[in-house]
């Protein structure tokens, strides 16, 4: 199933998006939660059965406004140097334990809307990445049970302010200019999409592929992250895990490639589909 957050005549809602249509769940939100974030919690989505999303308007994905997949989490937790690749174009060791840094979930924006490249800054790159989004209270999670605690995944543009990235040695800063981050375009449940370590994963900008792995590559698989993070905190439903980027991000590119106003950015992950950003000036 593929399940989508956005805005449709003026309302926001969530559907079950088939081909080039969403089936709005809105009439059901008394029922399933207001928004995404709720439905995980209720966790009753499972159960709807083809009658009922029979019943339920159909709504052209054009007419559509998209919004981030899960709009307001609790915690975005982000890992960086996470694949082998990645690691030998930074010039750093092979890490003993995730990096983890946070992102604020208003620095996220979604498919088909701008990333914003800030007045502070022209050195705006993209990090394609595969997201995590957790489906249950989530504590003390070994790795044999830790896929059991995904709702689903998403693709995510982990776009990066690097000279701000780089102020000091905590990440925070470059990581959470408005509208940065691009979360979309949809959820995927796991049942839909198999092994999240077996996944095809392609950046390009402007068509060009900028970026192209497997996640195999990963330094720390899903199933490990969800391990290492519940350890040192809770995870609740619709929090987000971001799993971090492969090589061929534009800082480490000669001459570096950063994002400017009227390119395009696509994310691409095998069984999830395209998030696709345009990139725009802070006004």
């Amino acid at each position: 199933m593929k399940i989508a957050s956005y805005i449709y005549e003026g309302r926001a809602s969530y559907g079950v998006v088939e081909g080039s249509q969403v089936i709005d769940l809105g009439p059901l939100q008394s029922d399933l939660g207001a928004d995404l974030k709720e439905a995980i919690v209720c966790n009753r989505l499972a159960e709807l059965s083809p009658a009922q999303l029979g019943d339920l308007p159909r709504i052209d994905l054009a007419e559509i406004t998209f919004l981030p997949v899960i709009p307001n989490p609790g915690k975005v937790l982000c890992i960086g140097i996470n694949y082998a690749t990645h690691v030998r174009e930074t010039g750093r060791e092979m890490p003993t334990y995730p990096m983890i840094f946070t992102r604020f979930a208003d620095s996220q924006t979604s498919h088909l809307q701008a990333i914003i490249r800030p007045k502070a800054s022209i050195k705006l790159d993209f990090e394609g990445e595969l997201a995590v989004v957790i489906g249950k209270r989530a504590r003390h999670v070994k790795q044999a049970d830790a896929l059991d605690y995904v709702a689903g995944y998403a693709c995510y543009n982990d776009g990066s302010v690097r000279d701000w990235q780089k102020h000091t040695i905590q990440f925070v800063p470059g990581k959470n200019f408005p509208s940065t981050g691009g979360f979309g375009p949809w959820l995927v449940t796991p049942d839909e999409l198999g092994d999240p370590q077996n996944l095809e994963l392609t950046t390009r900008l402007n068509g060009e592929v900028m970026q192209h792995t497997s996640t195999a590559d990963m330094i720390f698989d899903v199933r490990k992250l969800i391990e290492y993070c519940t350890t040192f905190t809770e995870l609740a439903p619709g929090d987000v895990i971001v799993s971090g980027t492969t090589g061929g991000v534009g800082a480490f590119r000669e001459p570096p490639v950063w994002m400017k106003p009227g390119d395009i950015v696509e994310v691409e992950i095998s069984g999830i589909g395209i998030l696709r950003n345009t990139i725009a000036d802070e006004a």
